[in-house]
């Protein structure tokens, strides 16, 4: 691919994980019952969380998402158009239904795994443009802050445990996601390919551990 391809496909990787997450962090603060208010900021908070600590981290000072407004736009157009999508589902309803619910919850999971395995790939491919590119512990750490970052902003506002240490394989399908970008980067020198097959096995992984109730050992099961 050409620099211009490159650079639209990784613009459509960030619009495309900045939805996801928004519509996640939407999600959990209509599910706590917060005003319009509360969802936006919960919803903006998911979408550029992880790309502000991870910028934090490298020292990229003030953070991308203050630079520049773009993706906090789109972030707040996702919450806004989710809120009022659920408030027009129970504007004449008095009781959400157990079957809702269900709906609900499969929305949120595959959003969040969206926004997962996208904000994984583009954390990978930041470091790897910084000048720390052969740091291969940094350049991971990085996508995997760049994936949870946001997620965990968004499960303490909204005074949940935070779903990476509780929930179906969550860090650890970033963390195999963000090692397999690094290492076919390394191997093919396509950054592309690199972060699509990141991006696959993040959303695999996260599917077969909420199918099959995969989670890792605990000290003691409730």
């Amino acid at each position: 691919m050409s620099a211009m391809d490159t650079g639209l496909f990784i613009l459509i990787t960030d619009i495309i994980g900045t939805v996801a997450f928004a519509v996640s962090g939407a999600m959990a603060g209509i599910k706590k019952k917060m005003d319009i208010f509360g969802v936006n900021i919960l919803a903006l908070l998911t979408a550029t969380g992880g790309g502000i600590i991870r910028d934090l981290i490298t020292g990229s000072t003030p953070p991308a998402a203050f630079k520049n407004p773009f993706f906090v736009i789109i972030a707040a157009i996702a919450a806004n158009i989710t809120f009022i999508f659920v408030w027009w589902q129970h504007k004449n309803k008095k009781n959400v239904s157990e079957k809702t619910r269900a709906i609900y919850d499969k929305i949120f999971f595959w959003f969040d795994t969206v926004g997962l395995a996208a904000f994984t790939a583009d954390g990978v491919h930041t470091g790897l443009l910084g000048p720390h590119a052969n740091n291969a512990f940094l350049v991971i750490f990085l996508g995997v802050v760049t994936g949870v970052g946001g997620g965990v902003l968004r499960d303490v506002l909204s005074l949940e445990m935070p779903y990476i240490f509780v929930k179906h394989i969550y860090a650890c399908a970033s963390i195999i996601g963000a090692a397999v970008v690094y290492i076919l980067y390394v191997i093919t020198g396509s950054a592309e390919a690199a972060m699509l097959s990141g991006f696959f096995f993040v959303c695999v992984i996260r599917f077969c551990a909420a199918h099959y109730g995969w989670n890792l050992p605990k000290a003691y099961k409730e």
